[in-house]
């Protein structure tokens, strides 16, 4: 039990090491969390007494991440990955089964308080599932042995430190590496080189190399740099977008794992160009795990005189990067609501314009770019931009990292030059009787196999990294529904367009799930597309329901199967609810077959 006492003294720790800034109200948040188990209301209040904030405000916060719990949520606390990736390879019945070992139901909290089980939408670990995450460490390639083992350990109250490490052990799967994943410079080449170029030279050759944002959207890296220097305010910021929660990506997981320092190097030349001295990294709270080796490598950095004041001798070049962690919230990948994540808010999206790079951190200018945008424009510097611009296609220079998951004997990461087409893909995975792929996630594109000729590049199949294979067993009608569940689960709530239509579409396709949908249930689908592509208040809203045009488009079947002949039945079964009541009372015979006019 922690004292009044004891809780203040960690509190104030807590607050001095952030510097009583309510900028890093989530980071003291998690930090809090990680030492209680959960946010008791003391801890609240004296927040707020200390950082001279409504305690409503702080609840607030805390409530927008599904990661953060205002009430005991246990002393283990069991997510297990709820992506569809994961469900094919058996994560429901493994959920079961430790439920039924642990007398504990879904959603709920033991009654000694020892364990909650639940799901979450995806981990990053779809290239080794199914997983789980147990007070936020990730644990891969479950099985129902392990499974057992684990529920073992819990009932024992054995701490986390104790358990077997091959446990948390989380494995890169690189099967097909290029210039990106087979750098080996030197920590701090790639800086010197841009240093020589100076600030205006490094934004010319991000421009002349071609370089566009590796997070789906392709806007021009050089561009962004460009308005971010040109852009009045007394001070500039550099942000790194590692909260890649969209299902089945997991690339920016694997770099900065294993080019962590080439990470660092493009976020540092990126400030000498615009001119920055602070930068984050926001990394998504499922890679909570990588948080002390990347602090570490800064540390190292720091000690190299790679950050800091006066970097690598040059007066004048001071730049520092912090780390920042997520609290599970898809929404935050929006670059606009991750800013406002960093400022210790609920991380809704902002209306734009105006745009980060006139107005982002702290309304100052801001270039936010991925963890592979990053790494990229690195390599465009060391390769130099016409070098770099010789690899890939006219408008989609230089390689692509792709996350594989799904039926296929060979999941992982594969770096490719753009241009390389599905098919390729395919091969070189093992996929074999594929059916369809998703390419870039739910809020991307679902083709089948008479486009698997189709190239990936700019020009025809654009992609965040996800490329998810489904072969001729699986259920596309079943697939999209995940990811309907998954839209509905992760919108943020504060457009009414998006709060409602997500939940509407969830309920639709539940309703045709459970055998009542209709013909007139599928074309209020995209009744509610087009509501949804003209009013939603970001990206979230309008992509929800691409998987379920696209699947319709491509697999018909899959839904007219399940669909009655009527032109309309409600979802909710009146006489079928007041049954049991009827039988209970003994006026099923008297009453339940009466025709309109006779009662």
């Amino acid at each position: 039990m922690t004292t009044t006492g004891d809780l203040h003294v960690f509190l104030d720790a807590l607050l001095a090491r952030h510097g009583n800034n309510p900028a890093s109200l989530l980071q003291m948040l998690c930090e809090t969390q990680e030492r209680q188990g959960w946010i008791a209301p003391p801890a609240l209040t004296y927040l707020a007494q200390r950082l001279g904030i409504p305690r409503a405000r702080i609840e607030g916060v805390a409530g927008f991440y599904s990661f953060l719990h205002l009430r005991p949520n246990g002393e283990y606390r069991v997510l297990f990955s709820d992506n569809i990736t994961d469900r094919m390879l058996g994560s429901q019945a493994l959920m079961e089964k430790m439920c039924q070992q642990l007398w504990l139901q879904p959603g709920k909290v033991s009654e000694d308080g020892l364990v909650s089980i639940n799901t979450t939408s995806c981990t990053g670990m779809c290239d080794q599932g199914p997983a789980m995450l147990v007070n936020g460490r990730a644990i891969t390639r479950l099985t129902h042995q392990r499974v057992q083992e684990i529920g073992h350990l819990i009932r024992n109250d054995t701490p986390l430190a104790g358990w077997p490490a091959d446990f948390f052990l989380v494995e890169d799967n690189i099967r097909r590496s290029g210039p990106l994943l087979d750098n080996t410079s030197a920590p701090g080449d790639i800086l010197r080189a841009a240093m020589a170029l100076g600030g205006k030279g490094i934004v010319e050759a991000v421009k002349h190399s071609g370089l566009r944002g590796r997070g789906g959207a392709g806007f021009p890296t050089g561009q962004k740099w460009e308005a971010c220097r040109n852009a009045p305010g007394a001070a500039r910021h550099v942000v790194c977008n590692a909260d890649e929660g969209e299902p089945g990506t997991f690339k920016d997981r694997v770099l900065l794992n294993c080019q962590a320092d080439l990470v660092f190097e493009g976020m540092t030349l990126c400030a000498l160009a615009v001119g920055a001295q602070h930068g984050y990294l926001y990394l998504r709270g499922e890679y909570r795990y990588l948080l002390e080796p990347l602090r570490a490598i800064l540390q190292r950095r720091r000690d190299n005189n790679m950050l800091g004041k006066n970097i690598l001798g040059q007066a004048g070049f001071d730049f520092d990067i912090a780390i920042h962690t997520g609290a599970g919230a898809y929404i935050c990948g929006e670059e606009s609501a991750l800013i406002e994540s960093l400022e210790g808010k609920r991380g809704v999206p902002r209306s734009r314009p105006p745009f980060p790079v006139t107005h982002g951190y702290m309304q100052q200018p801001t270039a936010v770019d991925n963890v592979e945008t990053f790494c990229s424009a690195a390599l465009a510097i060391q390769m130099g931009a016409e070098n770099f611009r010789a690899i890939g296609t006219a408008k989609s220079s230089g390689s692509k990292l792709i996350s594989v998951s799904g039926d296929c004997p060979r999941p992982g990461i594969y770096e490719y030059p753009f241009g390389v087409s599905v098919r390729e893909v395919l091969d070189d995975c093992g996929a074999v009787n594929t059916r369809a792929v998703q390419v870039s996630g739910p809020s991307g594109i679902c083709i089948a196999e008479n486009e698997f000729g189709r190239k990936l590049g700019f020009e025809d199949l654009p992609t965040a990294g996800a490329f998810m294979v489904f072969d001729d067993s699986r259920d596309l009608f079943e697939v999209a529904r995940n990811f309907v569940h998954f839209f509905a689960h992760e919108s943020c709530g504060f457009c009414t367009p998006c709060r409602v239509g997500t939940s509407m579409l969830k309920q639709t396709m539940d309703k045709i799930a459970a055998g009542h949908g209709t013909r007139h249930d599928l074309n209020e689908i995209e009744n509610l597309d087009k509501v949804l592509q003209t009013s939603s208040h970001c990206g979230l809203g309008r992509s929800a329901c691409n998987p379920v045009l696209h699947t319709l488009k491509h697999f018909r079947p899959a839904y007219e199967n399940r669909l009655k002949s009527l032109d309309f039945e409600p979802a909710f079964d009146l006489d079928g609810a007041l049954a049991r009541a009827r039988q209970m009372t003994g006026r099923d015979d008297a009453g339940a077959h009466l025709k309109p006019e006779e009662t």
